[in-house]
């Protein structure tokens, strides 16, 4: 079992066609609106039906803002590595640091020969692509003293000067698969980058002894080097789960050209996933109902229970901060009196956590946000609704048109799974965490009850939610109802959270999941 800690990341791997190019764009800009972390293109350079894949990144990186992006992988036989070091740190200049350098040794020699390069056999491709690391990272070193000096057998750069220095420090992931191209990762690499679809049972458990063993002899530690993979089909969140706690990956980079599984990538198992594996991380035990609570349940049902504890040594003051309401309200409707909440017990000013104690109440934090992100995407998403609309009176004639009908199903497809994300959360609370509080502490009762009735309150205000959305795909004039109805949405929501987290973190970390 392999969990190296790294935080998870979520991705998409596009094709670059050259008979679309707008589309291909257009999918880079879809997975940063649907909220991935990543966008990544084939780099094929001697495939006429392909565009060029860093003319494709500079391009991409100017039509988003957020998103980081890199190349599945770097054709390095192909690309020299003083000019690509130049061309990567350049665009992570100009991005704001969101460039990451995958890279390969070759593949496909006949097809590399005919653009001019020399065919290689593998273990001169391994030897050509650590020489190539060498003077990629002494190009970014622009503080080191005196020019770059890599005399190798197929790279020889001597007396070259140095930098620019890339925004950030780019991760070099090696899309790897032999034992010789594995141990490189351990030695010199920041990721480990392959492809399922290319891997049999057991390939990533074995990869990763050899790159642990190889990092550990190099004086490095096996968590220096993140776990990537590349996937395909339709994942559901118990997959990825299993393959983050037992084989370590913690990049998941999905092979779609489909706008609809990247948005259902994002919305609905990115966030099943992440709440698992940070229940596992925290300690969660199994079996235990609320276990699933914070083993997080996608929209389709999926959960993870725990398999481990984790202790760590050594105690501090409670140190987690609960997100505090800042007073915004959006909707015209008020559905409770806040100044009717009641509080906890103060905690103990003498207690002492562990940080496995730290981690449960933290974790609370952490699911919310990410029902918080997801929020703000549903009030972007309204707003390019309802700027391709331009006003009701225009939509009613245009309700037919391809757009309005894909905006508008984009949307009700949005809300409808967050909807149910958000129930499922409130039911596994109500059903198993809170009398597990009220059996452990009697004088969190009132708050539990408080918590419970704002958990129907919430339910009704998702139903209104549902409503809306009825009317926003069966009339022009939708758009403002469900409008109101998602501010009401943001109001009670976000207005709960921040008291659920002001009076449950510190109790959980102090009375823990039992």
């Amino acid at each position: 079992m392999s969990d190296y800690g790294h935080p998870l990341e979520f991705g998409s791997f596009i094709t670059p066609s050259a008979a679309d190019p707008t589309g291909v764009v257009e999918l880079a800009v879809s997975a940063e609106q649907a909220g991935l972390d990543l966008v990544t293109f084939q780099d094929h350079p001697y495939q006429p039906g392909f565009l060029d894949t860093w003319t494709l990144l500079s391009y991409a990186a100017a039509r988003t803002s957020k998103v980081r992006l890199a190349a599945n992988v770097t054709n390095l036989p192909l690309r020299p590595p003083a000019v690509l070091a130049r061309s990567v740190a350049s665009l992570d200049l100009l991005s704001g640091g969101r460039i990451e350098l995958g890279l390969g040794a070759g593949a496909f020699w006949e097809a590399i020969q005919a653009m001019g390069s020399p065919r290689l056999s593998p273990a001169q491709a391994v030897q050509a692509l650590e020489e190539g690391i060498d003077v990629i990272r002494q190009l970014w070193d622009a503080t080191a003293r005196g020019p770059i000096r890599v005399d190798g057998e197929f790279h020889r750069v001597v007396g070259a000067k140095r930098g620019p220095a890339p925004a950030h420090d780019v991760g070099i992931w090696l899309g790897a698969y032999k034992p010789r191209m594995l141990a490189l990762t351990g030695r010199r690499a920041d990721g480990w980058l392959p492809s399922l679809s290319y891997l049999k049972d057991g390939d990533l458990a074995a990869g990763n002894r050899i790159i642990d063993e190889a990092a550990l002899e190099a004086g490095r530690k096996p968590a220096d080097i993140r776990r990537l993979l590349n996937i395909g089909g339709r994942p559901d969140a118990l997959e990825l789960t299993d393959l983050a706690l037992n084989d370590g990956v913690s990049t998941f980079i999905l092979a779609s050209d489909d706008p609809d599984d990247l948005q259902r990538f994002a919305a609905e198992v990115a966030p099943a996933v992440r709440a698992a594996v940070a229940a596992e991380r925290a300690g969660a035990r199994s079996p235990q109902p609320a276990s699933a609570f914070l083993a997080g349940v996608s929209a389709a049902g999926v959960s993870r229970p725990a398999k481990r504890p984790v202790t760590t040594a050594g105690r501090s003051p409670f140190t987690v901060t609960p997100t505090p309401d800042d007073g915004v309200r959006r909707a015209s409707t008020v559905v409770w009196d806040e100044r009717t909440r009641p509080t906890g017990p103060a905690p103990d000013p003498d207690r002492t956590y562990t940080a496995h104690d730290l981690a449960t109440g933290r974790h609370l934090v952490q699911v919310h946000d990410g029902l918080r992100g997801e929020l703000a995407q549903i009030h972007d998403l309204i707003d390019q609704v309802e700027a391709g609309t331009l006003d009701v009176g225009a939509a009613r004639s245009h309700i037919n048109t391809m757009t309005m009908r894909q905006n508008n199903w984009t949307l009700g497809t949005y809300c409808e799974s967050y909807c149910r994300i958000v129930t499922t959360h409130h039911t596994i609370e109500d059903r198993s965490l809170f009398p597990h509080l009220r059996r452990a502490d009697p004088r969190l009762a009132p708050v539990v009850d408080r918590l419970e009735q704002e958990h129907h309150v919430i339910h009704e205000v998702l139903e209104g939610v549902d409503k809306a959305l009825v009317t926003l795909v069966s009339a022009a004039d939708g758009l403002p109802a469900l409008r109101e109805a998602v501010n009401l949405l943001s109001d009670t929501l976000l207005s709960h959270l921040a008291y659920e987290e002001r009076e449950l973190i510190e109790p959980l970390s102090r009375l823990g999941m039992q």
